[in-house]
């Protein structure tokens, strides 16, 4: 197995890197330098809060990996931006002399920049502290540079300034336990799962079970509101049958989420999960007791529940993603929604797909909040959730 292993280069990561930048234009590099200053900031928080939390912070090697990745990323993206190779910055950062050279770095890899057995570690050491603080301080002298316009035409300062940042993240990649070539490694799973190369919809994880337990293909459910007894309630409908009880908004303050079981149509539509649905459909998967159980019992259910309310109250706060176009959620909001979804075959589901639901599912809230009445269209095959007027 160990012969058919090949090491990722740095010129590879720093072209595939590139693929997901979402950033153009004379600010880009601005930006990337917030971006960096930014993410080792987030590293250096990380070690703090395993200080503070020792007992009760869990997951400290996972987060460093992952922010030791962000960190590399920016670096590439400003190299990238100021037409330097990322390879070359490497090659000089790994050398003892730290002398520049342009070009003849292309097969370098990471595995080459760090010795061939790093120690683990389950905490951080008194010299990783020391080394995330150095890395601090020379990426701030990069940013004040940058700011004091030193580095616009000064290539050599330019390429120095990156050389000792590049230098240092190895150094405390060492010290971390951490292989950078793990984290440009995490790094890219990340940002593809975010930003695919090329969008491909996972199969329906009910594919392979008989029709009467699997979820809608196509639906059409009518959705309206009606005053009984001087109380509003939202009442739906799918083929002349009521769809689950009558709702209500269940707060002291209107806001509306009596329409809330639009996004559960959003996510059959788009990710062709939901234990609601199943409930509310009868569509449990009881040929399989494991699977009724688990995937489409009460906790389950109580998972998406969680999952739809949370997301609202972050919606509420961003006009219902009414500006939001695609690739434009948040990552740390979609990384949560995986977080709740953690042991549960929607995990599966990239980041970039839960975003398609969750967009999909606000556009047919805001339809509803504006005509308090429509047809929702379940569309699988294409996985899209449609909305249109609901006749009189």
């Amino acid at each position: 197995m160990s012969e058919d292993f090949e090491a990722l280069t740095v010129a590879d990561y720093a072209k595939q890197a590139a693929r997901t930048d979402q950033r153009s234009g004379g600010r880009a590099l601005g930006f990337s330098m917030l971006g960096l200053f930014g993410e080792v900031g987030s590293l250096l928080s990380e070690a703090k809060k395993k200080q503070r939390d020792d007992a009760s912070y869990l997951g400290y090697a996972h987060a460093v990996a992952e922010e030791l990745g962000d960190v590399l990323w920016y670096l590439a993206a400003i190299a990238r931006r100021s037409r330097m190779a990322l390879s070359d910055i490497a090659a000089a950062a790994a050398t003892n002399g730290g002398q520049w050279q342009t070009g003849g770095n292309e097969t370098l890899s990471f595995h080459a920049l760090q010795p061939q057995h790093i120690p683990l570690a389950k905490a951080p050491m008194p010299q990783f502290e020391h080394s995330l603080l150095a890395l601090a301080g020379d990426v701030g002298l990069l940013i004040n540079d940058f700011q004091a316009g030193g580095l616009a035409k000064d290539r050599e300062a330019l390429a120095g300034r990156l050389v000792a940042v590049m230098r240092r993240l190895i150094q405390a990649a060492n010290e971390s336990g951490v292989t950078i070539e793990a984290a440009a490694v995490k790094n890219l799973h990340k940002i593809f799962d975010r930003w695919p190369r090329e969008r491909i919809y996972p199969a329906p994880t009910d594919a392979a079970l008989d029709p009467e337990e699997q979820l809608p293909r196509r639906m059409a459910i009518d959705v309206y509101e009606r005053t009984v007894r001087g109380q509003t309630f939202v009442y739906q409908r799918s083929s002349g049958v009521y769809v689950g009880d009558r709702l209500t908004d269940n707060a002291l303050e209107p806001d509306d989420y009596r329409f809330h079981d639009v996004f559960h149509y959003a996510y059959v539509a788009v990710l062709g999960w939901s234990p609601v649905l199943r409930a509310l459909l009868r569509l449990k998967r009881k040929s399989d007791p494991k699977l009724d159980d688990a995937e489409d019992g009460a906790r389950a259910i109580l998972i998406e529940e969680g999952i739809t309310s949370w997301i609202f109250g972050q919606a509420q706060q961003l006009r219902y993603f009414e500006n939001v176009k695609r690739g434009g959620l948040p990552l740390d909001m979609l990384k949560h929604v995986r977080q709740f979804v953690a042991g549960y075959e929607s995990e599966r589901c990239p980041l970039w797909l839960w975003e398609e639901a969750i967009l999909q599912g606000y556009t047919a809230f805001r339809f509803l909040q504006e005509h308090r009445r429509g047809r929702v269209l379940i569309d699988f095959a294409n996985r899209r959730l449609r909305i249109k007027e609901l006749p009189s």
